[in-house]
């Protein structure tokens, strides 16, 4: 079974995205390497905020996801609303979780700021085992968006 190694990650996102200051670009090469480094990962991608308290999909790796998630709505609307990472262990035990996909049983999904503190959106990853994710992983993804995208305007 495959499981991220931060260290590698952070060495691979450095010298791929070094330089970059598109948020899309960043965005795609972000969930791609990220998607492809851990077997827990079922979906992997953004939600980008495309108008006042709305998050539309962004660049991503999986099966389909939502279209359009208001602020209001979820845990992606959660972590964008209150600017906070959310970790769920159990999906099913989240008042108001919104069932893009069946197979999801636990989701970690982090807020994503330039460096000047705009909310850019959120990354969204599913797993479909339950308790995938640590706070570990919640702290080494949290650094990488913010060495990824400290650049952007």
């Amino acid at each position: 079974m495959k499981q991220m190694n931060y260290i590698d990650l952070r060495n691979t996102l450095s010298s791929l995205t070094e330089g970059e200051t598109n948020e899309i670009a960043l965005m795609a090469t972000f969930v791609c390497e990220v998607h492809h480094s851990d077997d827990r990962f079922d979906w992997t991608g953004f939600y980008r905020v495309t108008d006042p308290n709305i998050l539309k999909i962004g660049p991503y790796q999986g099966g389909h996801g939502c279209l359009i998630i208001p602020f209001s709505r979820g845990v992606c609307g959660a972590a964008a609303r209150e600017n906070k990472t959310q970790l769920v262990a159990d999906v099913e035990a989240f008042e108001g979780h919104i069932a893009c996909a069946s197979s999801t049983r636990s989701e970690l999904v982090i807020p994503v700021s330039n460096a000047k503190g705009r909310l850019l959106g959120v990354l969204d990853i599913d797993s479909d085992q339950l308790g995938a994710f640590s706070h570990d992983d919640a702290d080494h993804l949290g650094a990488l968006l913010d060495l990824v995208f400290a650049a952007v305007p």
